[in-house]
């Protein structure tokens, strides 16, 4: 019962390959091996998991659960911000739409989160402790009152009552609005995902973007051009940013930026740059007409979900496949290596002279 896994090289697999003894009996077939027909007794090392299963535990999140959570919640935060600002400004077309936005978007993604978490007094439990080293635990106490603020300020504006308790809530809303859009990123990148953790500088940035660009679209789509400049503005910017972080993410990673244009992540991604780009630049050329500003509003809100749905699957690619943990792993051993032989030969030369 034990002989397939005491012996050496039969439970042992590459994440995209057979048991390593049927590979050295193919590599003995083409000749391979040393100098004088001598064969290697022990093969060359690879990244290799017992049995093809991940060296770490994917996340349990489900989706859409967590992706609309993700969109939902940047969406809210941006508009928050665009609320407290027209509010200022005296666009109240633009107010009234930006407080509904960021109202029913952060009950919304309240309810995404909670489903996730599959019992609501689990959310009530990540209350209990306030620990400033996790973006789980800072998260919550950043949603926790956004909700209440953002909601409240939506149900005063439906209802037409305390309209100074309507700009309070709101301002409220708009100073949690802005680190609501980008905790999920920190968060993400907290993780031993690939995918995310190599992208821990840029994820916040492509999260906060995305906000800016799916609110700033989104109330556009719903406010008279004449009070919409505020989301134009947001919106062009939001896109601009996220498609530039979102290049370095897919392209400036090395092996882990791969899972960004495969399988089911690469279909939402592509989706996602299309949909962005083609948002933005309606916006520039025809957002100042009802009917540009509509189409431009939804491209925008459209790419922005297609974004948060790519990075969760792309995230969870590369997690299941080992091939992008142990390779990065590697790579810094041998820059370090590297780095560390250059020290000696410096530090052996300074003695020489």
């Amino acid at each position: 019962m034990t002989e397939g896994i005491a012996t050496p090289g039969a439970g042992w697999r590459r994440a995209d390959g057979p048991p390593a003894a049927k590979r050295e009996k193919r590599r003995r077939r083409r000749g391979g091996g040393r100098p004088g027909g001598e064969v290697a007794m022990v093969e060359e090392a690879e990244f290799t998991s017992y049995y093809g299963r991940p060296i770490i535990k994917p996340p349990v999140w489900k989706t859409p659960d967590v992706p609309l959570y993700l969109f939902l919640g940047g969406a809210a935060g941006s508009a928050s911000v665009l609320g407290a600002l027209a509010d200022v400004t005296d666009r109240p077309a633009l107010t009234r739409n930006a407080r509904y936005l960021s109202g029913g978007a952060a009950l919304a993604s309240v309810v995404a989160l909670v489903h996730d978490l599959g019992r609501p007094e689990r959310f009530l439990h990540m209350l209990r402790v306030f620990k400033p080293t996790s973006p789980l635990s800072v998260g919550s106490y950043i949603l926790a009152p956004f909700s209440a603020a953002a909601s409240a300020t939506a149900a005063v504006e439906l209802l037409g009552w305390f309209p100074r308790l309507k700009r309070f809530g709101g301002v409220v809303a708009a100073l949690f609005g802005a680190p609501l859009a980008t905790y999920t990123g920190v968060l993400f990148a907290d993780t031993a995902v690939p995918a995310w953790h190599e992208a821990y500088k840029e994820l916040p940035f492509v999260f906060g973007a995305s906000g800016m660009a799916a609110g700033g679209g989104i109330t556009m789509a719903l406010t008279p051009v004449a009070q919409a400049g505020p989301c134009r503005k947001m919106a062009v910017t939001g896109a601009v940013i996220e498609l530039a972080t979102l290049h370095r993410v897919e392209n400036g990673m090395g092996i882990v930026s791969e899972p960004y244009h495969l399988g089911k992540a690469g279909r939402f991604m592509r989706a996602a740059r299309a949909c962005t780009a083609a948002g933005a630049a309606l916006t520039v050329v025809a957002g100042r007409r009802r009917a540009g500003a509509v189409v431009a509003g939804s491209l925008l809100g459209a790419g922005s979900l297609l974004t948060r749905f790519g990075v969760f699957e792309a995230g969870m690619a590369s997690a299941r496949d080992p091939k992008y943990t142990v390779i990065p792993q590697r790579e810094r051993l041998a820059a370090r290596a590297a780095g560390d032989k250059v020290a000696q030969n410096g530090h052996a030369s300074t003695i020489t002279r």
